[in-house]
């Protein structure tokens, strides 16, 4: 009788089935995945994220990705001697600084990630919500001590065309889209906003009727009672996130009215996820423990992954 050889592969194959009723269970589904924070500075976060992508793609999911591009513009507007200005947590955009937001966001960091996807094959397509009109926005006047305050070319989303992301995703490709959205308004005729990118992946995940929005950041999740503790919350209703949405640090709104919108609208997880652990899609979406904070819609039973 001979002894079964001692398989090295053996953990790696154990992985791999631990992740079988997730794979069955996401194939075919739409995941948009917003890129950003150190994942999106970091080259080896960054490669990761590439392969964790292709490998969403190759085991039959549906990936979109959309990125901002914070560090980036402030980088080049600080290059142009153009000053980098917030209010209401929301960049002035100036046009001369839209000129810079576009050319980043579009020339820069959007291709750099194409690249990266497409080390692995003919995947990835960038597009910017300009294109096919696949995003549109109106003038995003903040409220800020009681008044309506103008911060230049920064827009509220009013529609999503999700044509042209379809027509990729059907012919198996990745789309890569900038956030940056065309005008609504008539007179405003081949102007362009800025807008969040958080914002932007909610909105265009709830309009593809995605399975999932995956939000990556610089932090492990929602914590329960921060500073106080850093417990992360794993899981928690639309209800239960929209009362704590008032004492949330102002970085993580936008990422959490995002995963709100999203579950509100159809789309049935939203994830926010540490961005500067390498493969955290990857850990978030095949294993047991998945390792975000995810929101649920109101009513889902519990313990559902």
């Amino acid at each position: 009788m001979t002894t079964t050889r001692k398989h090295t592969a053996l953990p790696k194959a154990r992985t791999l089935v631990e992740a079988l009723p997730w794979l069955t269970r996401h194939h075919g589904k739409t995941v948009v995945i917003k890129f950003g924070g150190n994942a999106m500075v970091d080259d080896e976060l960054k490669a990761a994220f590439a392969q964790d992508v292709v490998f969403l793609r190759h085991a039959g999911l549906k990936p979109v990705v959309v990125h901002g591009g914070g560090p980036q513009i402030s980088a080049a507007l600080d290059q142009a001697g153009l000053a980098s200005e917030f209010k209401a947590g929301l960049r002035v955009t100036t046009p001369e600084a839209m000129d810079v937001v576009r050319m980043v966001l579009a020339g820069q960091v959007q291709r750099e990630l194409v690249g990266l996807l497409n080390q692995h094959g003919p995947l990835a397509v960038g597009l910017t919500g300009e294109d096919a009109h696949t995003i549109t926005a109106t003038k995003h006047l903040p409220r800020i001590d009681g008044e309506l305050v103008d911060i230049g070319r920064v827009g509220e989303i009013t529609g999503i065309d999700t044509g042209a992301v379809e027509a990729l995703l059907a012919d198996g490709r990745i789309p890569v889209v900038s956030s940056i959205a065309r005008s609504q308004d008539e007179g405003d005729q081949g102007h362009v906003y800025n807008v969040n990118a958080d914002t932007a992946a909610a909105a265009l995940a709830a309009a593809l009727g995605a399975e999932t929005l995956m939000v990556l950041t610089d932090v492990e999740g929602l914590y329960e009672d921060w500073p106080h503790s850093d417990e992360v919350i794993s899981r928690l209703t639309a209800t239960e996130l929209e009362k704590l949405l008032p004492d949330l640090a102002s970085g993580m709104v936008p990422k959490m009215r995002g995963c709100l919108h999203a579950v509100r609208n159809g789309v049935h997880t939203a994830r926010v996820i540490d961005g500067r652990v390498q493969h955290s899609i990857l850990l978030e979406i095949f294993t047991d423990e998945g390792i975000g904070t995810m929101v649920v819609p109101d009513g889902e039973n519990e313990g559902a992954a």
